[in-house]
């Protein structure tokens, strides 16, 4: 599998309860912060369901 790196670009103040625990599901903590994850289909739904909040490039 792939790996990706998914960096958070936009709060989550004022976001839905489920798009706040998908973005610690991530490991994403605050603004700038990035993981490096493989790129399995739960992770990639996780990252669809957000996509408007994060910023996602290859390895």
């Amino acid at each position: 599998m792939a790996k990706i790196k998914i960096t958070q670009i936009k709060s989550v103040i004022d976001r839905s309860e489920r798009q706040k625990k998908t973005i610690e599901a991530l490991g994403l903590k605050r603004i700038n912060h990035s993981v490096e994850v493989e790129a399995t289909a739960s992770i990639i739904g996780m990252v669809r369901k957000v996509n408007h909040l994060v910023a996602i490039e290859t390895i």
